[in-house]
């Protein structure tokens, strides 16, 4: 689709292209099932090095999910 049809349709204040908005969503899927494995490892840990560990990988996809929000967010906003 053309960027003047895209005007003409409405679909420009929509947000981000479809195709960029597809990839923030794969992103945060993919990060979701990191956070998921890193909670799981944080709370099978066998002691507190390796509880450590998990914990700042969880804390890490939490700053990386931050991240992806905020990209997404002023690329909505670039393109409105």
């Amino acid at each position: 689709m053309s960027e003047s049809s895209l005007q003409n349709s409405g679909l420009d204040s929509l947000g981000p292209p479809p195709d960029l908005s597809h990839l923030f969503h794969q992103l945060n899927n993919q990060l979701g099932i990191i956070l998921a494995h890193a909670e799981l490892l944080e709370v099978k840990a066998a002691d507190e090095q390796h509880r450590a560990r998990a914990a700042q990988m969880v804390s890490s996809v939490l700053d990386a999910m931050s991240t992806t929000r905020e990209i997404r967010k002023r690329s909505e906003a670039a393109s409105a």
